[in-house]
């Protein structure tokens, strides 16, 4: 039988991931994990537990040697960081939900725990109660990965469902989203897509071994979404969902964006509503195969950290053992999607110019649509416009082919 480290933990943050977090590690032995310190910054706050728990000095968790765990779950990504990085080069392991932190600083975590030998773990960072970056990690070690798409952000997939079946605006569906506190305190975090696409590049590097910058990886959230496309959706028997992709090409290169995408009811993804997420991976070996879970919350988030802190206590730890392969991003004229552009009466004959192939274009009185098919490169300079009165819906990746084996 494989022993238990013991650890102790020094929390950083305690909303509702935190509170959740100390409940189920006080009522739960057989974890061998128990909370020393809880650090916060407001002294004025009243807490649902003693305050003899509570500091508010971030050294009384990283100068004490009795404390090898840090489990970080602030909201301000600078913040978080300078606190996960003096928790490593002081030799404490560190389970993170910080995407924004774990995206602009993926580099120098990787190189801060080959230095220092320690594990950085933060399943709860992509999909919160979907195990999926262990799965990256250990399943697919051995598969040929061709693809991963889903949907991983669980605040905007509540606000599509709103808009799908309730048929309400995409304004008051926000509305909604943020009153049940399931939007980011910035919330173009969320509609723009930000916060996807930061969870994507974490899936990427786990995928396929790649590293990349935010600033790399294409998005566009649903913050521009219509009546016109919405309406569409509904006459064709489709729902908007948005999605983040990565496929590797047959040049070994990946394709990665983030879009919102007209789902069919074929689709695996069709049925993923509410705040739950759904990742769809597509492997040479074992076909496709599909993870759902809860996307967004207090209690699902928690449940991933809790399960990286169990983790630790078998020494558990990322090997990252696909980044030694020389894989990259795809440039942007090498992808080609087929999309539904909607514009205004004024700009649709300059946005037409941008596409490879039309198969479809509307007018009405007041806007009108272009389907067609469009480089990534391209989509990019339309998206420079800034109109206020476009918006954009993937309808599908072209020449998506499957990987040879060499």
């Amino acid at each position: 039988m494989v022993s238990r480290k013991k650890l102790t933990v020094g929390l950083f943050g305690f909303g509702c991931v935190g509170y959740g977090l100390y409940e189920v590690l006080e009522k739960t032995a057989g974890l061998k994990a128990n909370i020393k310190w809880i650090c916060v910054k407001d002294k004025s706050k009243s807490r649902q537990i003693p305050m003899d728990r509570f500091t508010f000095d971030a050294n009384d968790i990283l100068n004490d040697d009795e404390i090898n765990t840090v489990v970080e779950l602030i909201d301000d990504a600078d913040a978080a960081f300078e606190i996960v990085k003096a928790a490593l080069k002081k030799g404490k392991a560190v389970v993170t939900a910080n995407k924004k932190m774990i995206a602009d600083h993926f580099t120098e975590l990787l190189q801060l725990q080959k230095q220092y030998d320690v594990p950085l773990l933060y399943e709860a960072a992509c999909c919160a109660s979907i195990p999926i970056i262990r799965n990256l990690e250990e399943y697919y070690d051995n598969d040929l990965l061709e693809s991963i798409e889903g949907i991983v952000n669980g605040s905007t997939n509540y606000i599509l469902t709103k808009t799908s079946d309730e048929h309400i605006s995409y304004a008051d569906a926000l509305h909604e989203a943020t009153l049940k506190g399931y939007v980011e305190t910035n919330p173009a975090l969320d509609t723009g897509g930000y916060d996807a696409k930061f969870k994507l590049l974490i899936l990427i590097a786990h995928a396929f071994g790649v590293v990349a910058k935010p600033d790399e990886i294409f998005n566009l959230g649903i913050d521009r979404l219509g009546d016109l496309e919405l309406n569409y959706a509904r006459e064709k028997g489709l729902k908007i969902k948005l999605v983040a992709y990565a496929e590797k090409a047959l040049n070994g290169k990946i394709k990665a964006f983030v879009l919102p995408k007209f789902v069919h009811k074929t689709d695996k993804l069709f049925n993923v509503d509410d705040v739950f997420n759904g990742v769809k991976t597509k492997s040479y070996f074992s076909d496709t195969q599909f993870f759902v879970g809860k996307g967004a919350g207090a209690y699902p988030t928690a449940s991933a950290v809790l399960s990286d802190i169990s983790a630790l206590t078998y020494d558990y730890r990322y090997e990252y053992k696909k980044m030694d392969l020389t894989e990259s991003l795809e440039t942007d004229n090498h992808i080609s999607l087929k999309i539904l552009l909607r514009h205004n009466l004024l700009n649709g004959p300059e946005f037409e110019k941008h596409f490879e192939e039309i198969n479809e274009s509307y007018r009405n009185q007041e806007s009108g649509y272009t389907i067609g098919i469009i480089s990534l490169k391209e989509l990019k300079e339309i998206v420079a416009y800034h109109d206020p009165d476009s918006s954009i819906i993937l309808c599908e990746v072209c020449n998506a082919k499957p990987m040879l084996i060499s």
